[in-house]
C-alpha cells in the first residue's frame, strides 16, 4: 500500500492540510476528539477537507472493498481513477451527483440537490465535472460511471432527454448547457468507461439509496 503523503486535520489545534505525518501529529497529539486522516495525493487531501470527517472516518471501518472478477473478459476496475454517480427521487425528480475516488472512496465533488432532473443528467454532469476536474491537474486517470446513456451524450457531445426545461429544472439545464460547451471546446485524454455492476457490485460513487 502506498504510504500517504497528506494528512487532513478537520479537528485538531490548527486544522488544515499538512504534507508531513510530523506536521500532523503536532496538531492532533494530546488533543481529545482529534480526526484526521492521510491520503495519497494532495488533490484528494483538498476534497476531503472540506467534506465532514465522519464520510471518511467510516471508511476506515471496513476499509474499500476488494474487487475480484473471475471473467478475464471483464477484469478488474482501475483504482487509479474517478467514479461517478447520480441519485434521483423519481425519475424525474429531486437530483444529485458526485464523483469519488475510486481507491479510497474519499469524495472529490457532490452537487445537488436539484428540484428537478433525471438519472442519466446527473451522470452525464458527473462525467463532464470529472472530466474538468482531470484536465485541470492534467490527470489521465479513467472514469467510471455506470450509465451507458450518459457515456454515449459525453462521446457524441450531446444529451436526449424527456425532461422539459422549466423554473424547476433551469438550474441543473444552466449546467448541462455548460457543460455542453465544454465538451465542445475541449479534447481530454481520460477514458469513459463502462462500471460492470454485475461483475464488480456498485459503483464506489453510490449514494447507497436502493
Amino acid at each position: 500500500m502506498a504510504k500517504s503523503k497528506f494528512y487532513v486535520v478537520w479537528i485538531g489545534k490548527k486544522p488544515g492540510i499538512y504534507s508531513s505525518w510530523d506536521d500532523c501529529k503536532a496538531q492532533v497529539e494530546g488533543y481529545e476528539g482529534a480526526k484526521y486522516k492521510g491520503f495519497a495525493t494532495k488533490e484528494l487531501a483538498e476534497a476531503a477537507f472540506h467534506d465532514d470527517h465522519e464520510i471518511h472516518m467510516k471508511k476506515d471501518l471496513s476499509g474499500p472493498k476488494k474487487i475480484v472478477c473471475s471473467d478475464p473478459r471483464i477484469g478488474i476496475p482501475d483504482p487509479d481513477s474517478i467514479s461517478v454517480d447520480a441519485a434521483c427521487k423519481g425519475n424525474p425528480g429531486i437530483l444529485e451527483y458526485r464523483g469519488v475516488d475510486t481507491k479510497s472512496g474519499a469524495q472529490l465533488f457532490r452537487q445537488g440537490p436539484f428540484p428537478e432532473g433525471t438519472i442519466n443528467i446527473g451522470e452525464f454532469l458527473a462525467i463532464v465535472h470529472a472530466l474538468a476536474l482531470l484536465k485541470k491537474i492534467d490527470s489521465d486517470w479513467p472514469i467510471y460511471s455506470d450509465s451507458k446513456t450518459a457515456i454515449k451524450w459525453v462521446t457524441t457531445k450531446s444529451i436526449k432527454t424527456n425532461l422539459k426545461r422549466s423554473a424547476q429544472s433551469a438550474q441543473l439545464f444552466a449546467l448541462v448547457d455548460r457543460a455542453l460547451i465544454w465538451l465542445k471546446e475541449n479534447s481530454w485524454k481520460n477514458p469513459v468507461l463502462k462500471w460492470e455492476t454485475r461483475y464488480w457490485g456498485e459503483v464506489p460513487a453510490d449514494f447507497g439509496r436502493k
